[in-house]
């Protein structure tokens, strides 16, 4: 692989579950900190949602490795946010042999 550029900065943000006080939970989300990104979507969709109807893009979003178990290595579950958009992470894997960047298999997904 090529060195990545990175470019975008995004905050990565993990979900923090509470109680509404009505018996369930709600989510809430908070900052682990900031990476630089290289962002590459693929090809979206459109599908409609309650009322309205949602784009969904796929993307791969890489960042530069941090160790298993650090803050700063992102898992499923958890986001990226760059102002008002939003990256859902659903996987990551190791982007080069050397382990030196991560790719990360998001959804951003936009109400239409």
């Amino acid at each position: 692989m090529n060195v990545a550029h990175l470019t975008r900065q995004l905050v990565l943000e993990a979900p923090v579950r509470g109680p509404d006080g009505a018996g369930g939970f709600e989510t809430s989300w908070t900052a682990l900190g900031t990476l630089w990104a290289a962002i590459k979507p693929a090809s979206g969709r459109e599908r409609a949602g309650v009322a309205v109807s949602l784009s969904q893009v796929p993307c791969r979003v890489v960042v530069r490795s941090a160790p298993v178990g650090s803050s700063n290595r992102p898992k499923p579950e958890q986001r990226f946010r760059e102002g008002t958009r939003i990256y859902t992470i659903l996987a990551v894997s190791e982007a080069d042999p050397t382990g030196r960047y991560l790719t990360c298999h998001a959804i951003e997904e936009v109400a239409a």
